[in-house]
C-alpha cells in the first residue's frame, strides 16, 4: 500500500521535532525511559506524517538500524554505555553456551515481502562481540520474524525461528570450539527444565542441530510461536518508531 504523507505547515515543525530527539537520544544515552526522550518521541508522535502506518508498505520496507538503547529485557548496561546479554537471553536459550555475556554492536531489522505476498520480514538482527572470552569473537544472532498488518497502526508479529553464525573475520577454529558444543552450558536445574520443556511444547522448538562445519552456522525453529503487536509511532522516509506490548520503545534509522 503506497502511503500518502501529511504535507505542507507540519514539515518545518517535523524536522525540528526530529532534531530534538537526535540531540536527546545522544544527551541521554539512547534510553527512551529517559524522560527528555521520552518527550520528544512523544512530540514526534504527534506529527507521523504516515497515515495507517501499519499498512504503508512502501515506508515499512527496508533495512532498519537501531539508534535507541537496546534496552530489552535482562539486559546490563555496561560502564562504557554498551548494552550485555547472556546468548540464551537472545535467542530463547537455544544457543549454546546460554550464560557467554555478549556486548551488543549493533541491531537492525530488515522488513521484505515474502513471497506468499501477505507477510513481511521482521527479523532482529544483533552483531555481538564475546565479553567472556580471553580472544573475543565476533557474530550475528537473528530471531527469524514476520510481519503482517493488523490494524492500521498496528503490525501483528510472530517468530518463526533463528540463526547463530560468525561474523566474516571471525577465527572459524575458536568459533567452533566456542559455540559447536551442545553442551556447553552447565546443566540446568529442574525447575528450568519443566520451564524449558513447556516452551519447547508451548512453541514448537525444534533445537538446532550439528553447527555447519563449513559455516559455522546453526539454527533452530519455532513452529508454534505466539503473535504479538507492534504498534507504530511514527513513520517517514528515514526514521521509524515502535512501541511493543511490553511498552518497549525502538527508534530506527533506514538504511536501506
Amino acid at each position: 500500500m503506497t502511503s500518502t504523507p501529511t504535507p505542507g505547515p507540519y514539515l518545518a515543525d517535523r524536522q525540528q521535532a526530529k532534531a530534538a530527539l537526535y540531540q536527546a537520544l545522544q544527551a541521554h544515552g539512547g534510553n527512551p525511559a529517559q524522560a527528555p526522550v521520552a518527550a520528544a518521541i512523544a512530540r514526534l508522535a504527534t506529527l507521523n506524517p504516515t497515515p495507517a502506518p501499519a499498512q504503508a508498505t512502501d515506508r515499512l520496507e527496508g533495512d532498519w538500524r537501531l539508534i535507541s538503547a537496546p534496552s530489552f529485557p535482562g539486559g546490563e548496561l555496561l560502564a562504557d554505555g554498551c548494552y550485555s546479554y547472556t546468548l540464551g537471553r537472545l535467542a530463547f536459550n537455544m544457543f549454546q553456551p546460554q550464560t557467554l555475556k555478549l556486548v551488543i554492536d549493533q541491531v537492525s531489522q530488515p522488513v521484505w515481502p515474502i513471497a506468499d505476498g501477505a507477510h513481511h520480514t521482521h527479523d532482529i538482527v544483533v552483531d555481538f562481540t564475546t565479553l567472556d572470552l580471553e580472544v573475543p569473537l565476533q557474530g550475528r544472532v537473528r530471531n527469524l520474524g514476520i510481519c503482517q498488518p493488523a490494524t492500521a497502526n498496528q503490525l501483528q508479529v510472530q517468530f518463526t525461528g533463528g540463526v547463530l553464525e560468525p561474523a566474516v573475520d571471525s577465527d572459524r577454529d575458536h568459533w567452533h570450539q566456542v559455540f559447536g558444543d551442545p553442551d556447553a552450558s552447565p546443566r540446568p536445574g529442574l525447575k528450568a527444565r519443566l520451564q524449558g520443556l513447556v516452551l519447547k511444547l508451548m512453541f514448537g522448538l525444534v533445537p538446532p542441530k550439528a553447527m555447519a562445519a563449513d559455516t559455522g552456522r546453526i539454527e533452530f525453529q519455532m513452529r508454534r510461536s505466539p503473535k504479538g503487536r507492534l504498534e507504530i509511532l511514527y513513520l517517514d522516509d528515514d526514521l521509524r518508531i515502535t512501541r511493543g506490548e511490553k511498552g518497549t520503545i525502538l527508534v530506527c534509522d533506514r538504511q536501506g
